[in-house]
């Protein structure tokens, strides 16, 4: 019999004999699944006040699950764990009813309870709650691993986060960490006159990015809908509106890899700052970067695998071009030769396609050869035209736009530009991306006529701004996967009774 089919079966083992146990607990009096529980005290606010609370033995009321069971005969001692932490409980037989005292001996790892009692410290220092009343709120039908920690299977963990949110302090610690940074996210910009709206997720065209949407289907209209890969386009609908300053914190979905970098759907901030340009859109990715630093580690320098990241403003910047130089020793000069861009590709084995111009191929070597460099924060500016068909032209070279891209430890965390606002470059450029679709590029940005409509009512140059906040959350509580940030992710279905 493997490992697997011997937890498997000592798991079914356990919820037999749980179950047997509801029919006693109610005989006792007790509602093995309880109800409304008043408590007053978390197990961090008592251990935080224990001389105080000792002093004056005041009741204090909480709640927590069973980790850890010692008993002694006659007294016990149980671990529980509450949304906080642990603390420990000590239990008499003649400081408790007998009824409580016979619930006891029908009590497992897992249990849930509400306890009343009063706090002191035990021989060695620990503090205590001494129980004097107690009830069962939920009894746990199947057992808690021993060893959650030492567990191999990741996929096992995420599909049932569940369990490795009770198991795993550190694990609950980073969620708690992201919903800090979130909230912080939000005040850095309602402080500056930034309105929090809300776009459609189910949109009738998909656009704001390059990149393959989800496909549904509308029955009341009877129309083929996308799922929002970005909300880019609605957002700028807002400005020529005259929302002058908006964001929106928002879950996009890309029906794309999935890697330890990628998750098919994954939150994301994006802003827009009419009357702003790229270098208010780089002022806020650094800020946002280094306010998550102070909340989740006290300082804007800190360790991410070994490697101390530095991400105080300013960061430092380089073009596209210019950094596919450093890395390459290869100079596309100014993107016009179109077989010098080929010849460069073809000695780097990179690949592109017949009809991609210069500045496709310097993006292709920059994915190959520049990404996997980038391990202090940086700006990557002046991207090439074909791969940024939404950024305002550069003024020095029309094959270039006023875009950047922001990368921290091999991975791109935002991306940003001055946003193209000329309803007549706009057209040309969607047409561009059409032709690129006709000629298989799938993930083309297709024509949006509603958009180009609401462009020619008039946009205010705009900085904008796109974050991906798993990413970023992703470093600042030292997960080493997407997955490790995201409370649910993407899985494929386990095999049958593999999770039993």
């Amino acid at each position: 019999m493997t490992t697997e089919q011997t937890t498997r079966q000592h798991t079914n083992e356990q919820r037999e004999i749980r179950i047997s146990k509801l029919d006693q607990i109610r005989a006792l009096g007790y509602e093995p699944f309880g109800n409304r529980f008043e408590w007053d005290h978390t197990s961090g606010q008592i251990i935080e006040n224990a001389d105080t609370l000792e002093q004056s033995e005041e009741h204090v009321r909480l709640t927590g699950r069973i980790m850890i069971v010692r008993d002694h005969g006659k007294t016990a001692f149980l671990t529980i764990r509450d949304s906080v932490g642990d603390i420990q409980l000590y239990i008499r037989q003649d400081t408790v009813s007998e009824k409580e005292w016979q619930l006891f001996h029908l009590l497992d790892r897992g249990d849930i309870l509400g306890v009343e009692g009063v706090v002191f410290r035990t021989h060695s220092g620990e503090v205590t709650v001494r129980v004097e009343t107690y009830t069962i709120l939920t009894k746990a039908l199947r057992p808690l691993p021993d060893k959650w920690h030492g567990l191999t299977d990741k996929e096992q963990r995420y599909r049932m986060r569940y369990v490795d949110l009770i198991m795993n302090p550190e694990v609950r610690k980073a969620f708690v960490t992201r919903t800090k940074m979130l909230a912080a996210i939000r005040q850095y910009y309602t402080e500056r006159g930034f309105l929090e709206v809300e776009t459609p997720v189910l949109q009738p065209l998909y656009g704001g990015a390059n990149a393959r949407p989800f496909i549904s289907h509308l029955n009341a209209l009877d129309m083929t809908m996308y799922l929002r890969i970005a909300p880019e386009l609605y957002l700028k609908r807002l400005l020529v509106g005259g929302v002058d300053r908006n964001f929106e914190i928002t879950r996009n979905f890309r029906n794309e890899g999935m890697d330890a970098k990628h998750n098919p759907e994954f939150t994301a901030m994006e802003s827009y700052q009419a009357y702003g340009d790229i270098e208010d859109a780089i002022k806020q990715t650094e800020d946002v970067v280094a306010l998550c630093a102070q909340i989740a580690h006290g300082s804007t320098r800190f360790m991410y695998e070994g490697i101390e990241l530095d991400v105080t403003p300013p960061w430092p910047r380089m073009t596209m071009a210019g950094a596919v130089l450093k890395y390459t020793g290869e100079d596309f000069g100014d993107l016009s030769d179109i077989t010098r861009a080929r010849e460069i590709a073809d000695r780097l084995n990179v690949d592109y396609g017949e009809f991609d111009g210069a500045g496709k191929i310097l993006a292709n070597v920059f994915d190959e050869y520049v990404e996997d460099k980038l391990v202090q924060p940086c700006h990557i500016t002046m991207h090439p035209i074909e791969v940024s068909p939404l950024s305002k032209l550069n003024g020095e070279n029309p094959r270039l736009t006023d875009r950047f891209e922001s990368y921290m430890f091999t991975r791109e965390l935002a991306n940003g530009f001055s946003e193209l606002n000329d309803p007549l470059d706009q057209r040309k450029r969607f047409e561009l991306q059409q032709a690129e679709r006709d000629h298989g590029d799938d993930e083309a940005h297709p024509v949006d006529e509603d958009f180009m409509k609401a462009l020619e009512y008039g946009m205010p140059p705009t900085a904008g701004l796109g974050i991906g906040l798993d990413r970023l959350f992703m470093f600042m509580t030292g997960a080493h996967s997407i997955r490790d940030i995201i409370l649910f992710p993407m899985m494929r279905p386990a095999p049958e009774g593999e999770d039993d």
